[in-house]
C-alpha cells in the first residue's frame, strides 16, 4: 500500500460521489480527480437505447478513464501529492457486465485488461449508497438533461450490482479500508453534521493506514 493518499468514492448515479470528493479535496487538500462524464458523446444516445450505443460509450469511458489515472499517476502519486477521485476504474465493469452483449463484453473486457494492468490502485475506497428513490431525488435537483431518460429499473440494477461489487472488493482486497455511508440517513450536502462525521471517519482511516503527507 502506498503512503500516499489515494481515496476513490463509487456508488450508483447521482448519488453524490462528486460533491463529496470536492469537499474531501477542500478540507485535505488533496488534488481532485474528476470523471469525465457530460462530455461523453454517445451517452445521450445510450440513455434513450442501451443495447445500441453501450459499447461506444463504455469504450469512450474507459479510454478517458485511462488516460487520467496514468496522468494523476506522474503528476501526483509519483510526486508524493495525494489525491481524491470521483470514481474507480473498476466501475466500467459494473457497466459493461450491465448493459454489453456477450460478444461485444468478451472484447471489451480484454482491452480492460490490457489497459489497467499497471494502473495505480486507490488505498481507501468510500462507497455511497441508497434507496432508488433517494438516488431519482438526487438524479432530479441536480438537473442533468441527459439523466433524465434513466428508466428507474436500470438505476435500481445498477444499485444492486454496486453493491454485489463493493461487497466482492472488500473480500478481494481486505488491505484497502472501505467506508460506507448510506445516503438515506446522511446528506453531507445540506447537513454539516454528516459531513463532518464523514471527515472525521476519513480523517481517523488515513491516520491508522495512510501517512498524511504534509
Amino acid at each position: 500500500m502506498t503512503e500516499i493518499p489515494f481515496i476513490a468514492i463509487e456508488g450508483p448515479i447521482g448519488i453524490g460521489k462528486t460533491s463529496l470528493a470536492k469537499k474531501l479535496s477542500n478540507h485535505f487538500n488533496f488534488h481532485l480527480l474528476k470523471e469525465i462524464v457530460e462530455e461523453n458523446p454517445f451517452l445521450g444516445k445510450f440513455y434513450d437505447d442501451i443495447e445500441e450505443w453501450s459499447f461506444q460509450t463504455e469504450m469512450f469511458f474507459l479510454c478517458n478513464r485511462f488516460k487520467q489515472l496514468e496522468d494523476i499517476e506522474k503528476k501526483y502519486l509519483t510526486k508524493k501529492k495525494a489525491v481524491v477521485a470521483d470514481y474507480h476504474i473498476s466501475k466500467n465493469m459494473i457497466f459493461a457486465k450491465r448493459t454489453l452483449q456477450a460478444d461485444k463484453f468478451d472484447k471489451y473486457e480484454q482491452i480492460y485488461h490490457i489497459l489497467t494492468e499497471d494502473m495505480p490502485v486507490p488505498n481507501m475506497m468510500i462507497y455511497l449508497h441508497a434507496s432508488l428513490d433517494t438516488i431519482l431525488e438526487r438524479i432530479q435537483m441536480r438537473g442533468r438533461e441527459i439523466e433524465q431518460n434513466i428508466k428507474s429499473s436500470y438505476l435500481a440494477q445498477l444499485a444492486a450490482d454496486y453493491e454485489a461489487y463493493m461487497n466482492e472488493f472488500e473480500v478481494l482486497h481486505p488491505d484497502i479500508p472501505v467506508i460506507r455511508i448510506n445516503g438515506d440517513e446522511m446528506d453531507f450536502v445540506k447537513r454539516q453534521d454528516d459531513l463532518e462525521s464523514i471527515i472525521n471517519t476519513v480523517h481517523q482511516r488515513l491516520t491508522n493506514h495512510i501517512a498524511i503527507s504534509k
